[in-house]
């Protein structure tokens, strides 16, 4: 069994919003993510970061979900900045039930054991002090809250994280969650939502102990990176 994670396949098979009109890596993206999975085997997991589908609702992104359980393995969603389809993860799991969707669960307010180690994550949030906006300060709080759930909830595990935003640029920081992971001994984080001229903003590398990975489907030609 092996780990892999890839992020924002922003799908859009029952919506009109493709991303190959941006083209470039872009061009036939859900065939080279279909041929990406190859590597995939059925026993795998891989962890999605967000910003899935374009779909609006669950039902618009029905065959975005469809698309992602027939490829191999089991698959564990991240919320994205646009997964507008999300509501609530009760919701969801619902819908993929009454649809045969057996191979995606949620990284939300929880961890997924991965053997020795914990599965953590959420979507994160860009927060500058200076600008000044309060709904930004209470949606980072939200998101530090939902981290620090699931962080907790991996005990003494090897602590592994996801997040949709990234925590670490070249010239920014969330400071915030920075520290939260340090405090609970994280040392490998993955993140994605940077794509094309943006990628040149991406930190990678080590930062305060921590290794960062852009992990975006364009940026890893949409090949999912083997983790574990």
């Amino acid at each position: 069994m092996s780990l892999f994670v890839i992020g924002d396949t922003h799908l859009s098979l029952g919506c009109k919003k493709p991303m190959d009109v941006f083209g470039g890596r872009w061009e036939n993206y859900v065939e080279k993510l279909s041929a990406g999975f190859s590597r995939v085997g059925p026993e795998d997991v891989t962890v999605l970061c967000g910003d899935l589908s374009w779909g609006m609702s669950l039902e618009e992104a029905r065959e975005d979900f469809l698309f992602l359980h027939r490829l191999p393995g089991k698959k564990l969603i991240v919320k994205g900045n646009h997964d507008y389809w999300w509501t609530t993860v009760a919701k969801a799991r619902r819908f993929f039930a009454e649809n045969g969707i057996d191979s995606l669960d949620f990284l939300h307010n929880n961890c997924h054991i991965y053997g020795d180690a914990a599965l953590c994550g959420t979507r994160g949030w860009f927060y500058e002090e200076e600008r000044g906006e309060q709904h930004d300060r209470k949606i980072l709080d939200r998101e530090k809250q939902r981290l620090e759930t699931s962080l907790r909830a991996a005990g003494d595990r090897e602590k592994l994280v996801f997040l949709h935003y990234p925590p670490k640029l070249v010239n920014y920081e969330c400071s915030e969650l920075i520290d939260l992971m340090c405090a609970y001994g994280v040392h490998r984080c993955w993140y994605g939502h940077l794509h094309s001229a943006g990628r040149r903003a991406a930190f990678e590398g080590t930062y305060r102990a921590i290794r960062f990975r852009l992990i975006s489907a364009d940026h890893l030609s949409f090949i999912p990176e083997k983790i574990l």
